[in-house]
């Protein structure tokens, strides 16, 4: 499943970084592209991983099948997994639209759709991505988790952020999930000390 290594890498890098930017953002209203958070990890993590190599044979021989096979979803959805390992990001939009288009309900590649426009910096789009996802899942996790992301690193909405991730962490508490959500709400916190941890009236 695509959104597992999807939604972990992008937590991964991230979480680290949320304290570091919030304080940024106190002292200097800074407005990180989404990129940005990304390539301050690689900086500072001498030992995280390159962009997979992009695999021409297997692009090859799914571009084959998808033309091929006009109704074939899962031969659209391995290119764009592959074009997404390999942080080709536009590419892995359209294959995964085309998905979308023969699968519209499957909140996975609706998911990994949005995390896509997140990183060719269309938080509004990824937003509006995951959003469909969440009508097909109301408690879709992963979508959760990556709505949390957006919301503080692509629009700098750290009450959106927080509110996603105790989504998460109602939801399923001791999933993976659960767990980095609550990493990343023990970060804002201590970082961030003005931030509420729920909405007034929930």
């Amino acid at each position: 499943m695509k959104s597992d290594s999807i939604a972990f890498g992008v937590a991964g890098i991230l979480f680290g970084l949320i304290a570091g930017w919030v304080i940024g953002s106190q002292q200097a209203a800074l407005k990180p592209s989404p990129a940005a958070p990304a390539q301050a990890a690689a900086q500072s993590e001498p030992n995280a991983q390159p962009p997979a190599q992009l695999d021409e044979a297997k692009v090859t021989a799914f571009k084959t099948v998808a033309e091929k096979e006009p109704a074939n979803s899962e031969a659209r959805i391995q290119l764009a997994n592959l074009y997404f390992d390999a942080e080709r990001y536009q590419d892995a939009i359209q294959w995964y639209t085309e998905a979308l288009k023969l699968t519209p309900n499957d909140i996975n590649v609706s998911t990994d759709l949005g995390v896509c426009y997140y990183y060719i910096n269309q938080p509004d789009k990824a937003l509006a991505q995951f959003a469909l996802s969440l009508k097909l899942d109301p408690k879709h996790a992963k979508t959760l988790l990556n709505v949390g992301i957006v919301k503080a690193f692509g629009k700098q909405d750290l009450d959106g952020a927080l509110q996603a991730w105790q989504q998460v962490i109602q939801i399923a508490p001791d999933s993976p999930e659960g767990q980095a959500a609550k990493r990343a709400l023990d970060s804002l916190r201590s970082a961030h000390s003005g931030a509420n941890a729920q909405k007034p009236g929930d």
